[in-house]
């Protein structure tokens, strides 16, 4: 059996003002190409499906008709489980058509979802937090143990514990309890769940850069000791980076976002998991890199020549620049940057102070007219650097003003 595994597509994310749709129109087209080309069987989206509680229209068309495609009219399953970003009723409201088309949407972590049959495939049984789901072209079920995102409190709520229990120790006993119940070698046993988990004793993961963040303090951290040895793979949402906190025999793994999001993760390869499993055997997990979309990149310029012609010669990039210079950044050399480049994300200018020069005790010598005393003002706040034309302009417009 060939399982996809993606997560935290962030369908309408912006990157600051700009708009990421049309990248993410391609990773789409790109996912769906890579699971009909490996022919897989099933497909789980493991959360953050947009990235706000209001997806706007371009966002939702984009999400349901990529997951459409995904089932081949109802012959494949998908399930997709809501993240932190998502709202929980949305992502349930269209349960009864989306099931019609082989989509199995679960937005609350102790959802129920409703037997029912496509051409392609059979949810033979259900229970909260649980489905398990016949496929004709194997012998044997895969089982699949769900939670989709709850905050601390709400998770506790809808799992039946108290407020004081540990949460780590709340899931550990939910997952056992639901595969003690059913999950045997004789079906694929998967979990997956959208929340912060780490391993025990390793370093603490660091969440993306912009992320709502999900844990808080490290109170009620989630190892993957938690999870049930019935367990085969995990298929884990929130963090955007591919990395396996399991072990190579038990994966529990972060497929990656399918786009860079943050600057914090340029330079990232990204990745959705191809995981090959049958029952009571290891899964077999394989890394397919995903090529769409434009690359995130931060530069640093100390000569304004080459940062044109870098940017000149790397178009299709979107870019955190940062410029370096002696005195302060001219408005003519602001403006020739972005007529050289149309991908500028931020342009953080830098003036490199200089601490020569700077006298220990500076009187004020108030008989001075305003521009001068702007100009003593400036430099001493600004590493003895002199105000430029376009500052000092700024200035008397506000002074005369």
């Amino acid at each position: 059996m060939k399982i996809l595994h993606t997560a935290d597509w962030h369908l309408g994310k912006r990157l600051d003002s700009f708009s990421r749709i049309e990248e993410q129109v391609q990773v789409m087209d790109e996912i769906v190409e890579i699971a009909d080309r490996e022919s897989v069987d099933l497909v789980i989206i493991a959360g953050d499906l947009f990235d706000a509680f209001n997806p706007g229209v371009e966002a939702i068309e984009l999400f349901y008709r990529t997951i459409k495609r995904l089932t081949r009219n109802g012959m494949r399953p998908v399930i997709a489980i809501a993240g932190n970003h998502d709202s929980p009723h949305l992502i349930d409201a269209p349960d009864p058509l989306a099931r019609a088309s082989g989509i199995i949407l679960i937005g609350h972590p102790n959802a129920v979802v409703t037997p029912f049959s496509t051409e392609g495939f059979t949810v033979l049984r259900s229970d909260a937090g649980f489905i398990e789901i016949s496929l004709p072209q194997f012998e044997y079920p895969i089982r699949i143990l769900h939670t989709a995102y709850a905050n601390e409190i709400r998770l506790k709520q809808y799992l039946g514990e108290e407020k004081e229990s540990k949460l780590n120790e709340v899931l550990a006993t939910n997952w056992q309890a639901i595969a003690n119940a059913y999950c045997d070698d004789k079906g694929v046993n998967i979990l997956t769940a959208h929340l912060y988990m780490n391993k025990m004793g390793s370093p603490l993961l660091e969440e993306p850069d912009g992320e709502k963040p999900v844990r808080i303090g490290n109170a009620d951290l989630i190892y993957s000791q938690s999870i049930p040895p019935q367990i085969q793979y995990t298929a884990l949402g929130h963090l955007h980076g591919y990395r396996n906190i399991g072990s190579t025999e038990k994966p529990a793994v972060y497929a990656s976002s399918p786009l860079c999001y943050s600057f914090s993760e340029a330079g990232q390869t990204k990745y959705v998991a191809l995981v090959d499993i049958a029952a009571g055997s290891q899964a077999k997990v394989e890394r397919i890199p995903l090529t769409a979309g434009k690359p995130l990149i931060r530069k640093s310029f100390d000569d304004m020549e080459c940062c044109i012609s870098w940017l000149s010669e790397n178009p299709n990039a979107l870019v955190e620049l940062t410029l370096k210079s002696d005195t302060f950044l001219k408005a003519a050399d602001r403006k020739r940057i972005y007529q050289a480049h149309s991908g500028i994300i931020y342009l953080i200018p830098v003036v490199q102070q200089n601490k020569e020069g700077i006298p220990d005790n500076t009187e004020i010598n108030l008989t001075e007219d305003m521009s001068t005393l702007f100009k003593d003002y400036f430099k001493s706040k600004n590493g003895n650097q002199t105000p430029n034309d376009d500052i000092l302009d700024l200035f008397r417009e506000i002074l005369n003003s």
